[in-house]
């Protein structure tokens, strides 16, 4: 789930930046501070907007930097358990899927894919379903459920989310269609 927080803090404006505009520098001393990180607290942070900050500064002793208050909104992505998304399929192995799911992947399992014994084709680079003959491969569209997450602090390469494709209306986006047209098909 995206959300916009409004968030307080103090932000170094070093010295060698005090002859730019203090908005500015502020800005840009927050997003590389926060941009692209993940925390416990507020999840994946996409960008950082509206930066506000106090025209009076503090100095401390032996630090050449003014420390001001600031304000500004944060754009994050919080995944939630139970959330469905949408994303596209980036790696395939023989243990399962990893999907991109907005700022973050996730891993689809080979039991959680679909209800049908599933091989691994090295030479195509993708999972098959032996009975179905329903193939995953990269570049699929999926859609699926969170149903596991661990977020780790730092870069989001270090947070695990756990997803599920075996209910209905789950799973790549061309298995879906072809499950709603047999659905609609006048039955005999």
């Amino acid at each position: 789930m995206f959300k916009l927080l409004q968030v307080n803090d103090v932000v170094r404006i070093p010295p060698d930046k005090f002859d730019m505009p203090l908005e500015e520098v502020a800005a840009e001393v927050l997003r590389s501070t926060y941009e692209g990180i993940v925390t416990r607290e507020f999840g994946a942070v996409i960008a950082v907007l509206n930066v506000k900050v106090s025209s009076v500064g503090k100095i401390l002793p032996g630090d050449g930097g003014i420390y001001h208050k600031a304000s500004f909104d944060m754009l994050v992505y919080v995944p939630t358990i139970q959330e469905v998304v949408e994303g596209e399929v980036i790696d395939v192995t023989d243990f399962g899927v990893f999907v991109r799911i907005g700022p973050m992947d996730g891993l689809v399992h080979v039991s959680q894919i679909i209800d049908d014994f599933i091989t691994y084709d090295e030479k195509r680079g993708a999972l098959i379903g032996k009975e179905t003959q329903k193939v995953l491969e990269k570049g699929m569209m999926v859609r699926a459920r969170i149903i596991t997450i661990s977020l780790g602090s730092g870069q989001s390469k270090s947070s695990k989310i756990g997803l599920t494709m075996r209910q209905p209306f789950l799973g790549a986006l061309p298995w879906i269609e072809e499950s709603i047209k047999k659905s609609q098909a006048p039955k005999k």
